[in-house]
């Protein structure tokens, strides 16, 4: 029977709330680092066929957590702004082209769209304040729009947005649906093929519990072919490992957006991370989660002078509830509570804080107790 205390051993003291950064890793994903790691000490690359078994692994366990159709339809990449600047720098844009995004998006998920402005291309940013962000969304695209992209959860409020209704919305229109899941894959389920959309990409570094330095892109399999290409090597070739043949091709499955020798150190960590997540069930990760938040947030409603900045209805959150306290400046409380040991993060207008399926409910009441605890900064 899985013991959640032997994949995620507790540190006295320490309450860990910043998966929505950088997730701590679960122990099985350490110990196939420290496997690959002795057996390229012991006998370098003489298993390298095992090791290509991983990676096909986590390939097939990827495409399940997005319900992708195929493995043709994902390839691995370096981080999320990778994979969105091969759609941004993909895409044959026409001057006056727009492309519609939400006014509190991550950086990365906003500058690759501004880098297009020498193409003539508008970005046309939205407010999602309403009660209504998708119709404000899809309201705001118009005959110029070609794409539509998203967070499906937004960084600092945790806003989740219905990922259905935009595609169902875009398909409409004639629009892309392209989709930052950074802050759901892994979090919340997560279904490509309901939610239409043409791209999807995240870094395995939060919710998946993996390394920084690998992620996922999904793209559709009408939708390959139609993004120019600006990386070649050998590894993005249809014939990969055919090093006499000199006529070549790009690969027809999303292994095209893959131009070199894969991160095959960081393959064995997410993969295994990855094999806890469906060992755990999606279903049952994001049922624990949103039990985690709502400890959270009802702890948080009984401390005087705080804030909440996150939705309260749980079909609209993930794993995020941000916060202030009266009294308060942000970076002092932010420093105060890493001092405590509570690792959080400073975002949006508030204190982050992001548990996951495994956090200790007990470090959670610690969390509070020291909240509950400090005097006006």
């Amino acid at each position: 029977m899985l013991k959640l205390s032997d994949e995620f051993p507790l540190v006295p003291g320490l309450c860990y709330l910043n998966h929505a950064a950088v997730a701590p890793w679960p122990k099985r994903a350490s110990e196939a680092v420290r496997r690959f790691a002795e057996e390229n000490i012991g006998t370098g690359a003489r298993d390298y066929p095992e090791w290509l078994k991983v990676e096909k692994r986590l390939r097939e366990r990827l495409t399940r957590l997005l319900n992708a159709s195929s493995t043709a339809d994902i390839a691995l990449v370096k981080n999320t702004s990778e994979a969105l600047s091969f759609v941004a720098f993909g895409l044959d844009w026409r001057p006056g082209d727009q492309v519609v995004i939400s006014d509190e998006e991550f950086p990365s998920n906003r500058i690759v769209w501004e880098a297009l402005g020498p193409q003539g291309v508008e970005v046309v940013q939205v407010s999602l304040a309403g009660s209504d962000p998708e119709g404000a969304l899809l309201a705001a695209c118009g005959p110029r729009t070609r794409l539509m992209s998203i967070s499906s959860v937004q960084f600092a409020s945790g806003l989740r947005l219905d990922l259905p209704r935009l595609g169902a919305g875009c398909r409409g229109k004639g629009v892309l649906l392209c989709v930052d899941a950074i802050q759901q894959l892994g979090a919340q389920p997560l279904d490509v093929q309901a939610c239409d959309c043409a791209f999807a990409m995240a870094d395995g570094h939060k919710w998946m519990l993996g390394p920084e330095g690998l992620g996922v892109f999904y793209c559709r399999g009408d939708m390959r072919e139609k993004l120019a290409l600006h990386e070649y090597g050998w590894h993005m070739l249809e014939h990969a490992g055919d090093y006499d043949r000199t006529e070549w091709q790009p690969a027809r499955s999303a292994r095209r957006f893959e131009c070199g020798s894969p991160n095959m150190l960081g393959a064995m960590a997410l993969e295994a991370s990855l094999s806890l997540l469906e060992e755990v069930s999606m279903q049952q990760v994001a049922q624990l989660i949103e039990e985690r938040v709502l400890q959270l947030q009802e702890g948080l409603e009984r401390i005087a002078g705080i804030q909440l900045h996150s939705p309260l209805n749980p079909a609209r959150r993930a794993g995020i509830l941000t916060f202030n306290k009266d009294g308060w400046d942000n970076q002092a409380l932010f420093s105060k509570l890493r001092e405590q040991q509570v690792i959080c993060a400073q975002r949006g207008k508030g204190i982050r804080l992001s548990p996951h399926f495994y956090t200790d409910p007990m470090s959670i009441e610690r969390s509070l107790t020291v909240l509950s605890q400090l005097r006006q900064g």
